[in-house]
C-alpha cells in the first residue's frame, strides 16, 4: 500500500483520503495504491460503498503532475496514460456504491476520478474542468467518454475544446454533480449516503449497477434480457430470501452479501 492513499473502514463503508500535498496530484504510485486498494475492497464482502476525499482543503485534486511529461518522453506517457485508464476503470468498476466528495479544485486527472465514482457530491467552492488541450495533451483517462454520458456533448465540448470552468452550481446544472452542499460540508454528506447503501442489498445494488452502466455500450433489448437473467440471479444468494422474508416480517434485513 501506499501513503498517498489514506484507507479507513467505517462498518460497511470504506473512507479513501488522497494523500499527496499540496494538490493531490497523481503518480505512479498513487495510481497503483487506488487499483489495488478497490481490488482488495471487491474482495471484502463487509464493504458496500466506498467514499472518496482530499486531505486538502484548497484541492480535490489537481490530476496529473506535469512535470512528468515536460521532457516529452513518450514511454513514461504511455506508462502514465496506461495506469490511469486502468486505476480509474478498476474503480468505475467497484461492485458496490462509489462516491467522490469534491471540496475544492478538481482539475484534469482530478475530475476524471471523479467521473469514475457513481455518484459526486460537490461543495460550493468547488471548480471543475479538464483543461488538458491547454498544455497540449488531450483527458486520457475516461475524461472524453465519461463527460460526454453525463453532461452531453455540448458542454463537454465547452469545457475540454473550449477550457471551460465550471463552478458548483453550473455542474448541478448540467447534470456533471448530483448534489451541491455548503463548503465543509461535502465528506459528512457523502457518508451519510454511502450509510443509506447498507439498507439495500449488496448482491442486489451489484447486479444493478452493472444494468445501469450496461447504458453506455450495450443495446436496449439485450440490456432488458440482462435484467431478467440478474433478477433470477439473485434467487442462487441468501440475501434474496433475507430481504423478502424481512420485509414480510416487518424487521430490519440482515445481509451477508452472499
Amino acid at each position: 500500500m501506499s501513503d498517498k492513499l489514506i484507507v479507513e473502514k467505517r462498518g460497511h463503508v470504506a473512507l479513501i483520503t488522497m494523500n499527496n500535498p499540496p494538490a493531490n496530484t497523481w503518480t505512479q504510485e498513487g495510481l497503483q495504491a487506488l487499483i489495488t486498494t478497490v481490488t482488495e475492497l471487491n474482495q471484502d464482502d463487509s464493504i458496500y460503498a466506498l467514499v472518496l476525499v482530499s486531505d486538502s482543503d484548497k484541492f480535490f485534486s489537481a490530476g496529473a503532475d506535469l512535470n512528468l511529461f515536460a521532457d516529452g518522453n513518450k514511454e513514461r506517457a504511455y506508462t502514465m496514460a496506461r495506469l490511469f485508464g486502468e486505476a480509474f476503470e478498476t474503480l468505475s468498476g467497484f461492485r458496490g456504491v462509489s462516491i467522490a466528495a469534491i471540496n475544492g479544485w478538481s482539475m484534469g486527472g482530478g475530475l476524471e476520478v471523479a467521473l469514475a465514482c457513481d455518484i459526486r457530491i460537490a461543495e460550493e467552492k468547488a471548480t471543475m474542468a479538464l483543461p488538458e488541450a491547454s498544455v497540449g495533451l488531450l483527458p486520457c483517462a475516461g475524461g472524453t467518454q465519461n463527460l460526454t454520458r453525463l453532461v452531453g456533448e455540448g458542454w463537454a465540448k465547452r469545457m475540454i475544446l473550449c477550457g471551460e470552468r465550471v463552478n458548483a452550481g453550473k455542474a448541478l446544472e448540467i447534470g456533471l454533480v448530483e448534489e451541491v452542499v455548503a463548503n465543509g460540508q461535502s465528506r459528512e454528506v457523502a457518508l451519510a449516503l454511502a450509510e443509506k447503501v447498507g439498507a439495500q442489498s449488496p448482491k442486489a445494488v451489484a447486479a444493478c449497477k452493472v444494468l445501469v452502466q450496461h447504458t453506455r455500450q450495450g443495446s436496449h433489448n439485450e440490456a432488458l434480457r440482462m435484467e431478467r437473467e440478474l433478477f433470477l440471479d439473485l434467487f442462487d444468494t441468501e440475501d434474496q430470501q433475507e430481504g423478502v422474508n424481512a420485509f414480510l416480517q416487518k424487521r430490519k434485513p440482515e445481509w451477508k452479501n452472499r
